[in-house]
């Protein structure tokens, strides 16, 4: 197995925060000089609208949470070995073709 030791990209937010800044340094960012404009287009807004479903949809599905509860308690969940191994098999072939491709 292969160890990449370079460190993954910094996310855009922190990039330039990690420089040593001194006393006498003037900020370089905030405000641009009269007449520029910068347009980021309709993806930045979509981007934004998507991050806003995103944030307030639940990341766990209570409902199917509480049947499986219920089932469990009733002694009517059946767990099916064969698609649990194919599912797991399948994990583990896509890890790995990952990896050979340097996707991971």
């Amino acid at each position: 197995m292969k160890i990449d030791k370079t460190p993954p990209p910094l996310p855009s937010s922190q990039i330039g925060e990690l420089a040593p800044r001194s006393a006498n340094a003037k900020p370089t960012g905030g405000t641009a000089p009269s007449g520029t404009s910068v347009h980021l287009g309709t993806g930045s807004a979509q981007l934004r609208s998507l991050e806003k479903s995103i944030a307030n949809s639940p990341v766990v599905d209570a409902a199917k949470v509480n049947e499986i509860k219920q089932a469990i308690s009733e002694g009517r969940f059946q767990i099916n070995n064969g698609v649990v191994a194919d599912r797991l098999i399948k994990s583990v072939e896509e890890l790995i073709s990952a990896n050979r491709t340097g996707a991971v």
